[in-house]
């Protein structure tokens, strides 16, 4: 299940792009991704089961064109990043986005909810003005 919300997560931690060309200063350097200890915690879990090594694999995220609202986020495992991927690191736990995909995922923070009622990933995505009902679609 992925839901949308606009509020920050609490525990949320901030971790800055592998990338070998220089650093922009941080007054230009673009906002990236948060991912919260508990969404840590599961996507380290679920690469264990899914037999995905840390040191060569992560996670993906990106956002596809479709659902009700015009775009769609995509969380799969990959075994190696992509040439031009922005790779975030948050304890031990990597994560790749495409560069189309981080104009619409920059400052969201991932968060993961386990309750009796629900359980999934929940994308805070600031970019985001509209969602729907669905959890997974949104527009920007």
């Amino acid at each position: 299940m992925v839901t949308i919300e606009t509020k920050p997560a609490q525990g949320a931690f901030a971790a800055q792009p592998q990338v070998s060309k220089p650093q922009p200063t941080a007054s230009q350097a673009p906002q990236g991704l948060q991912v919260t200890e508990r969404a840590v915690r599961r996507i380290r879990t679920a690469m264990e089961k899914e037999g995905i090594s840390p040191e060569d694999g992560g996670l993906r995220l990106g956002v596809s064109g479709g659902g009700c609202s015009g775009l769609s986020y995509a969380i799969k495992f990959d075994t190696h990043p992509r040439e031009r991927d922005r790779i975030y690191e948050f304890d031990g736990v990597r994560v790749f986005v495409d560069p189309k995909s981080f104009l619409y995922l920059h400052g969201m923070t991932l968060d993961y909810e386990e309750t009796l009622m629900r359980q999934g990933f929940n994308f805070i995505n600031p970019n985001s003005t509209r969602s729907c009902g669905c959890g997974s679609s949104f527009s920007s």
